[in-house]
């Protein structure tokens, strides 16, 4: 008897972002999620959402942060481009980005180079995720 295949991993669900690593011009600068700022990302069967912010509810100028944006995404096996149709920084309104991902059980790492030609945006980014 062979083994039952095993059952894919959906991507749909909320995400709690637990580090981001983002590589820009040589330096790498990671981020964690964990303590003073909080961050989700929300995934149904068409759009993605998401939302982050200080725990300080802004009231620390050295740590005060809030993002926010969503659109439409598309998943091709390990795939997953997001169009960005809604963003707090609005330039980055109507950009595409490609991203691998890799999901196992409750892990999901997202990972990607986001470019913007017109605003000089080339880096590399590595977002650590467990569903929420």
């Amino acid at each position: 008897m062979f083994p039952k295949p095993a059952k894919e991993v959906s991507v749909q669900g909320t995400w709690k972002l637990v580090s981001g690593t983002v590589v820009e011009k040589g330096k790498s600068t990671t981020t964690q999620y964990t303590g003073d700022k909080s961050f989700i990302k929300v995934i149904n069967a068409t759009h993605f959402a998401f939302m982050g912010h200080d725990l300080s509810k802004g009231k620390d100028s050295a740590t005060a942060m809030y993002s926010s944006g969503g659109g439409t995404y598309q998943l091709k096996g390990d795939q997953y481009t997001e169009h960005l149709e809604y963003c707090n920084a609005r330039e980055w309104e109507g950009h595409d980005f490609t991203f691998t991902l890799r999901v196992t059980k409750d892990s999901l790492i997202q990972t990607g180079v986001e470019k913007i030609e017109n605003l000089g945006i080339e880096r590399l980014n590595v977002e650590k995720y467990v569903r929420y």
